[in-house]
């Protein structure tokens, strides 16, 4: 007999990664309810009751409702923020407040439900800080980093660990001309600091001279590494110059990555990682929400049915 509990998508409208996740799901006869929570409450209400058996009630969108005590798993991935563009900037700040601890409080509360990835976890996560902190502990290795407001303290690091990259500790995007842009990650040197590093935090870190990067992503317990090849500083700056090849990691890594990504609570994690010369791997960030499919069309890893697998629920 199938399982009739839904899987829950928490993430935007737009957004290719769920669309192929969810026509898998489909096609394996899974329930799927789809909702972004920026739609609460035009077009998303929510009825929950904490009761002496716990958390009950059901979400509706337009199209589907789910029962919150029968949802299978959640993947979260990328909603849009909470809006309230008919009200006023204090009662809209309210408003985001009150949907941000009542909806999001439920959605972080689902009794039984997997969560690929859990929306707290996620958050923790996502500081920098706390991410190199971690993958320390974990046994990687990592690039000497500072995180500082103070100009001298910059140039002393920089003149020490040259050379030195900087890279934004998060990165909101800018509009530029009506463009979206984001900060990008670029090579600094002593001279380059002023006193307007001591206007907010600034991440700084030594260059790994690399020969290759890679990207690995863990989908539960299993690893897929790819190795990406450019002359470029960030990868992602330029697609278009990337070569793709399937990777294995070296000794005592794939055991690192699962103890970073128990740390946090993850079941997912895009971990970047920067090949030096003598074939050391560098761990540089791991994104809880990065996406991943576009690997599986460019090295024929296994990833999608691997995602299915894990929200299905499914024992390998």
């Amino acid at each position: 007999m199938s399982d009739p509990r839904p899987v829950l998508v928490v993430t935007s409208l737009h957004d290719p990664t769920a669309d192929v996740v969810i026509r898998e799901l489909h096609d394996r006869g899974v329930p799927v309810v789809r909702l972004d929570s920026g739609d609460f409450p035009a077009s998303l209400s929510v009825e929950a009751e904490i009761t002496s058996s716990g958390l009950r009630g059901r979400l509706r969108t337009p199209s589907r409702t789910a029962d919150l005590d029968g949802v299978r798993a959640l993947y979260y991935r990328r909603p849009s923020g909470f809006a309230f563009p008919h009200l006023d900037e204090q009662d809209a700040r309210f408003a985001v407040t009150q949907a941000r601890y009542g909806l999001g409080g439920v959605l972080a509360s689902l009794p039984g439900c997997l969560y690929v990835s859990h929306p707290h976890r996620i958050g923790d996560a996502e500081f920098k800080p706390s991410g190199l902190a971690a993958a320390v502990s974990a046994g990687f290795l990592v690039p000497p980093t500072l995180i500082t407001s103070s100009p001298d303290a910059a140039r002393t690091f920089i003149k020490r660990h040259g050379p030195v990259i900087y890279k934004p500790l998060h990165n909101p995007v800018y509009r530029v001309d009506g463009v979206s842009n984001v900060v990008k990650v670029a090579k600094v040197s002593a001279k380059d600091i002023d006193d307007r590093v001591a206007g907010t935090a600034h991440l700084f870190q030594q260059m790994v001279e690399k020969t290759a990067d890679v990207r690995v992503t863990v989908i539960g317990d299993q690893v897929f590494a790819v190795r990406i090849d450019s002359d470029l500083l960030d990868w992602r700056t330029d697609y278009s110059r990337l070569r793709y090849s399937v990777a294995t990691p070296p000794p005592g890594v794939t055991e690192a990555l699962h103890a970073y990504l128990s740390h946090f609570g993850l079941a997912f994690g895009a971990v970047d990682f920067a090949v030096d010369r003598e074939g050391q791997w560098w761990f540089l960030e791991c994104n809880p929400s990065g996406q991943w499919y576009w690997l599986e069309a460019e090295t024929g890893l296994p990833m999608l049915a691997a995602m299915a697998d894990l929200l299905e629920r499914k024992t390998r």
